[in-house]
């Protein structure tokens, strides 16, 4: 074995989600071609999840990686759940090998495949994350991201700077796929989860054809989808929000009740509606917790899915290309 390349795995398996996007995976694939060193890019394995794209492609790079395979879903199922899928197909195989995730547009540049293979190398066991150091998005774009990770923050307790791209050991890829959260958002699955997970500084590519599917509505979906596999936390930090918010009320009640009762000072004509809207912020704080008691008990008691065990019934076929 080649000394340059005997830390790694003789098989890096590659999972690309891809929607309607097969010109960039072409150029993407090219890419890996041109930048990636020979011992390593020989090592490399993709799996394509098609998630059920309404187009298909022409032709594809032959000879990129030592195979090249596509995952045919049923139905449309959303970028995240089209990762989850990919890993659980890839889990259920007699051997596992390191598994990276990456998306097909080419903002996940391949030059920085081998970086999070070097950080996988000296934090053995842990899921390594392409932390984004740099990006090109719109200044608006950037902004309502920035806003995201802040709301994730407050509500969750926990930081999230990272995204899909990622390095999965292979000791750790059945039991992510054993995790029901990746099914909803895969980067806060992997948290959920509590398997050790680091992240390094990689810059964050550009589109290489076509136009980004990615929205404002779509990074609201995407921001309420992470915060909801942390829905226990949440709803406890939302919990002691409400609490506090009537426990204000009842302070702010008392303090109006006493300056007209006690003491001579003159209380506004209003000072009867104040107490009238500390009586409503109270209700709706009691209301809200209530709901959110209902919402976490529902959600313990329901059965998860998990994806390692069900990702069968969304599989159409699957085809080699090479």
């Amino acid at each position: 074995m080649d000394t340059e390349t005997a830390p790694y795995s003789e098989r890096i398996n590659i999972v690309i989600p891809l929607f309607n996007d097969w010109p960039a995976l072409g150029l993407l694939l090219e890419r890996i071609r041109a930048v990636v060193d020979t011992p390593i890019r020989d090592r490399l394995a993709f799996l394509i999840v098609d998630d059920c794209s309404a187009t298909d492609f022409d032709t594809l790079p032959q000879g990129v990686g030592q195979s090249l395979s596509v995952l045919r879903l049923f139905r449309n199922v959303g970028h995240q759940k089209a990762i989850a899928l990919g890993l659980s197909y890839l889990a259920d195989q007699a051997e596992q090998y390191p598994t990276i995730v990456m998306d097909s547009d080419g903002e996940d540049r391949p030059e920085d495949i081998i970086k999070l293979l070097e950080m996988g190398v000296a934090q053995p066991g842990r899921v390594v994350f392409a932390h984004r150091a740099k990006r090109h998005e719109s200044f608006m774009f950037r902004l309502f991201y920035t806003i995201y990770k802040s709301v994730f923050r407050l509500l969750t307790g926990k930081v999230i700077t990272f995204g899909n791209f990622s390095l999965i050991p292979a000791s750790r890829l059945r039991k992510l796929a054993h995790v029901s959260e990746i099914w909803n958002n895969y980067p806060g699955g992997v948290i959920r989860s509590r398997l050790p997970y680091t992240a390094v500084p990689l810059e964050r590519g550009r589109r290489l054809a076509g136009q980004s599917k990615m929205n404002f509505v779509s990074l609201i979906m995407h921001g309420l989808s992470a915060v909801s596999v942390l829905m226990d936390t949440t709803a406890v930090r939302i919990l002691l929000f409400c609490v506090m918010m009537a426990a204000v009320s009842a302070v702010g009640i008392g303090v109006a009740v006493y300056l007209r009762l006690f003491t001579n000072t003159a209380v506004p004509g209003w000072a009867s509606y104040l107490v009238f809207s500390f009586l409503i912020l109270i209700l709706q704080a009691f209301l809200i917790s209530l709901l959110l008691v209902f919402i976490v008990l529902t959600y313990r008691t329901q059965p998860q899915f998990i994806p390692a065990r069900q990702y069968r019934d969304f599989v159409e076929r699957v085809e080699r290309v090479y």
